[in-house]
């Protein structure tokens, strides 16, 4: 599609992206929690996701499902760092248009991923815990390598009419946004022409998406709580619901900030800038952040292939 010459003229050439107002001055100091947490997210998901490769114990539907939530958690991390580091560390507050939309559609993308393995893994509790016996014949491993293949196949192609949709709309000259990334929910707010067909869309994605997968994870879990009902011993109901409580963490990680932030975009248009910034950093940032922890402290699998690599390690040394 070709855009016309008034379009192309009223496409910004950059944006300015923010850091946190009213602290410019702190901005280097602000950056090494920041750089902890990066090196918490890629130390940590990388550690598991090296457990799980190298060690064929591990090679089951719950650790494979937790591979693809590390790998994408990743995706979204490595997504935001080039430009919170350059803002934080080298004061770069400049970012191109295209460049925008390229990580605009790399953090929405991987967060639709994020989500659909959160919804994956729910319906693999339920399985292992409503049919133990028929657990590993139904999810094969073909069918679990089928279903990330679809799960990232159907977020690339949900998000990429998105970038196409923006670059047909004229901007004026807005090019401020509010936030050290690139965000549909902020980008969408700047163009001065008719953005009624990119809300509509932008809201198709969300509830065919993260609505309707939080739709399913509840119901997942409500078959997963009538099923351990059903459990004759309170030992065996212990044991079944130990199993799910390191994805409720996950899922109350991903979920609750998204909301509070969706909250925010929607109605808070009175909300300070500083609340939103921090609202959209706990989206991105605390699930990549908590889940790692989460996960090597409560599965003893993951815990003891973790231990297994670091003695191995320090034997070689």
């Amino acid at each position: 599609m070709k855009h016309s010459n008034s379009t192309l003229e009223s496409l910004p050439t950059t944006f300015i992206l923010a850091g946190i107002p009213g602290m410019e001055a702190e901005h280097f100091w602000i950056s090494i929690p920041f750089c902890l947490m990066y090196i918490i997210i890629f130390l940590g998901n990388g550690t598991i996701l090296h457990v799980i490769r190298t060690d064929t114990a591990l090679h089951q539907p719950m650790y494979l499902f937790l591979a693809m939530l590390a790998l994408a958690e990743v995706g979204v991390s490595a997504s935001t760092l080039p430009t919170v580091l350059g803002i934080f560390l080298f004061g770069t507050t400049e970012i191109s248009f295209e460049a925008c939309l390229f990580q605009m559609f790399s953090i929405h993308s991987f967060s639709i991923m994020e989500s659909a393995v959160l919804l994956a893994m729910s319906v693999d509790r339920f399985v292992a815990i409503y049919s133990p016996l028929h657990y590993t014949k139904i999810l094969t491993l073909p069918r679990i390598f089928s279903t990330g293949a679809v799960i990232g196949l159907k977020s690339i192609i949900l998000m990429a009419p998105l970038p196409i949709l923006l670059q047909q709309l004229p901007f004026c000259g807005h090019n401020v946004l509010s936030h050290s990334y690139c965000l549909h929910p902020n980008l969408i707010h700047l163009p001065c022409g008719d953005i009624s067909i990119n809300n509509i869309y932008g809201l198709f994605i969300v509830t065919s998406t993260f609505g309707l997968d939080s739709l399913l994870i509840v119901v997942s879990y409500g078959f997963i709580l009538h099923t351990v009902l059903g459990i004759a011993t309170g030992e065996g109901r212990k044991k079944a619901l130990n199993t799910c409580g390191s994805h409720v963490c996950a899922v109350l990680a991903y979920y609750v900030p998204m909301i509070g932030l969706s909250m925010v975009h929607r109605f808070g248009h009175d909300v300070s800038p500083l609340l939103q910034i921090m609202m959209a950093n706990a989206y991105l940032f605390f699930p990549p952040v908590v889940n790692p922890i989460v996960y090597s402290i409560k599965t003893k699998e993951i815990r003891r292939g973790i231990v297994r690599m670091l003695s191995e390690k320090r034997f070689r040394v």
